[in-house]
């Protein structure tokens, strides 16, 4: 290896801060060869190390193992989701599977696996302290799940089971982005944008631009069902057309690739022994079963659906004289409803909701007022794309923990939807800080014009550094537990938490801000907005349990069972569970549900309603706290040192015991979302 590729040496940057200014697309491919071949002859030297198997020589020396692949991959898959090209998406083509048969190598490794299996038959007399166990058991359990006690034959089968699915996650991903684009809705006028306020109307103009169409009005798809648009568009076919190019995108490419990736996940759960994928994926979250996930939803969906038709009449009542009410009105005269009846208007609420104030006055002040931590730019870091932002991050004790980078902006190198990834694990073995993205698909304005943002994007901006917090905080040894490494069903619990903040009177009064005078959110219009709120969350829950469910049945199917067409499978799916609400489509629709085929949450969409429950549990006892006279930052410390910083060391369910004083409680949620009897 030589040292013109950047990845061959460990970055010279603040903590470790990938060097994108040297990277390029050439470099990835041979740093990933280079890095299959390190971990796989460092994964021989601990397989075949004729000393006896101790906790130091396997478990330890396996966390260790593959540095230079964690440091490609940690920048290359970002890299595909946040800012690809066509030579970006070939590299993955090639990547994905090499990767998933990269893995099967190690986890069909019978001599590596004899030893972590020895480890795990003597554990009880190791002398392993509490978070050492944990980790032999989980790597135990892992490569159980991986097929290391199958025979060799159905090892071979298990393999290509595995490529396969990592090939049709790329493919997935390539037609989602395709599909999105073609997809896009191409406006001559900006009088056909009735009803957007200005800055959106001059964003679609410069999206125009962006996308090769001057002098045109694109509004660009959005990964979720119901467009953001939809809300204030006055033209009712513009309208129709633009929700329909959204529910209709990609069934012809990523129809059959959903039919095929369940049947695989479900011939691939048979082979491990379980009865269907959500069997298999359940088995290492808090659920543990099937029966406890479908136990909270039958309590949730006939409520939920009963409060939609309310407001489905309420809706009604706006309707023009003979006019039904239709998928594409709903979002709409919503916003009538909410004006009439509350007094609040939505897009009245933007201008104090400028991008930069919520985002440092509000994003950051509240992680300031509650954990004690604050930020300073980095201008003179560069990031993956010049719209990216880095901070430094500090602790209370004016201790550097980190790195923030900050991609905000849509674009059409991006996949759509909102998440967090990280560059750089925090781990005290390989002693790491952590270095944090944000990405976002906000519009992104003129230059020289505010980016002013929904009441759901601030929302969605505050959720989304909760998973941050999560993975800033992270106090552990081992990398396996670091951050977010979570059960799938347990992450979304912090960044749902982080959410309340946004309203928190005394946050909220630092950011909402009119962007030109100053002047304050007025009082009244928030309490009005969260009276009106409340009218709309049998439409929310309803559209939330949609994409759950149609989650559930791709992955409950037993192995054998043809699915047949995905849209009649998605259709029959939504009707067996009381969901086919036709005036309120699911959130995601299967042919772009990237939640569930390439993105890990397959059978796992369900976790953040679960989540939900342990997130308003907490926000209650924060509250209490208030009550109580327990100051918010006491509360923060005990909330970071409970849960945040301990990412999977610990059993998260006792951990949230540990702090609130009892399991969690359901009736919080159900409250919140107005489900409770």
């Amino acid at each position: 290896m030589t040292t013109e590729n950047p990845f061959y040496v460990a970055s010279t940057l603040p903590y470790e801060l990938p060097p994108f200014a040297d990277i390029r697309e050439e470099h990835y491919l041979p740093a990933f060869d280079a890095g299959f071949a390190e971990h796989l002859a460092e994964i021989k030297t601990i397989a075949e190390n004729p000393e006896p198997a101790t906790f130091e020589n396997t478990i330890v020396a396996m966390e260790r193992a593959g540095t230079l692949l964690h440091r490609v991959r940690a920048v290359f898959f970002p890299q595909t989701s946040s800012d690809t090209s066509d030579a970006l998406q070939a590299i993955e083509q090639e990547i994905s599977p090499r990767w998933a048969a990269h893995m099967d190598t190690i986890n069909l490794d019978a001599a590596l696996f004899a030893r972590i299996d020895d480890l795990y038959e003597r554990r009880a007399s190791l002398g392993l302290t509490d978070v050492e166990l944990r980790l032999l058991e989980k790597i135990h359990l892992g490569f159980v799940r991986g097929g290391a006690k199958l025979s060799p034959a159905d090892k071979d089968r298990l393999k290509e089971l595995n490529e396969q699915l990592a090939a049709l996650s790329t493919d997935f991903d390539r037609n989602l982005l395709a599909a999105n684009k073609a997809g896009q809705q191409v406006f001559d006028s900006a009088e056909q944008l009735a009803g957007l306020s200005a800055d959106a109307v001059a964003a679609a103009k410069e999206n125009g631009e962006a996308v090769g169409l001057p002098g045109k009005y694109v509004i660009s798809l959005k990964n979720f069902s119901n467009q953001t648009q939809l809300a204030s568009l006055d033209d009712r076919e513009a309208r129709r057309a633009l929700l329909e190019a959204s529910l209709e995108r990609a069934w012809e490419t990523n129809g059959p690739i959903a039919v095929q990736m369940a049947t695989l996940r479900a011939e691939r759960a048979a082979l491990l022994g379980f009865g269907s994928y959500a069997e298999y994926a359940v088995q290492d979250r808090t659920a543990k079963t099937t029966a406890a996930v479908e136990d909270l939803m039958a309590r949730l969906i006939p409520t939920a659906v009963a409060n939609a038709a309310k407001e489905a009449e309420a809706l009604r009542a706006h309707l023009p004289a003979g006019q039904s009410l239709e998928a594409w009105d709903w979002t709409y005269y919503s916003e009538k409803v909410r004006l009439a009846e509350y007094d609040v208007d939505s897009e009245a609420l933007r201008p104090y909701l400028e991008l930069d104030s919520v985002l440092i006055d509000g994003v950051f002040h509240a992680a300031e007022l509650v954990y004690g931590i604050t930020f300073e730019a980095r201008p003179d870091l560069v990031a993956h794309h010049p719209d990216v932002r880095i901070w430094e991050v500090f602790d209370a004790d004016g201790t550097g923990m980190g790195l923030f980078l900050g991609d905000f902006y849509a674009r059409g190198s991006k996949r759509g939807g909102a998440w967090m990834t990280t560059y750089v694990d925090q781990s005290r073995l390989l002693g790491q800080a952590p270095v944090v993205v944000n990405n976002l698909n906000v519009a992104k304005p003129p230059a020289g014009e505010p980016t002013l943002l929904t009441w759901d994007e601030v929302r969605t901006l505050f959720h989304e550094f909760g998973h941050t917090l999560h993975g800033l905080f992270s106090d552990v040894e081992h990398p396996t537990f670091s951050g977010t490494n979570t059960p799938r069903d347990f992450v979304e619990y912090p960044s749902q938490v982080n959410e309340m903040w946004a309203e928190w009177p005394e946050v909220l009064a630092n950011y909402a801000k009119h962007y030109r005078t100053g002047e304050p959110v007025p009082a009244d219009l928030l309490e009005r907005m969260a009276e009106a709120e409340k009218f709309g969350q049998g439409f929310a829950t309803v559209e939330i349990l949609g994409a759950v469910m149609l989650d559930w049945a791709w992955h409950t199917l037993p192995a054998g069972t043809d699915p047949g067409d995905a849209k009649e499978f998605e259709a029959a799916a939504l009707t067996r569970y009381g969901l086919l609400v036709p005036e309120i489509p699911s959130r995601y629709r299967t042919s772009y549900f990237a939640h569930i085929w390439p993105n890990g949450y397959c059978a796992g969409y369900y976790s953040y309603l679960w989540s939900e429950v342990l997130d308003k549990d907490t926000v209650d006892w924060f509250k209490e706290g208030v009550s109580q006279g327990r100051s918010i930052r006491e509360s923060g410390e005990a909330f970071r040192r409970a849960v945040l910083s301990r990412g999977g060391s610990v059993d998260l369910m006792a951990a949230f015991a540990e702090f609130r004083g009892r399991a969690p409680e359901v009736e919080p949620m159900l409250r919140a979302r107005g489900l409770a009897g």
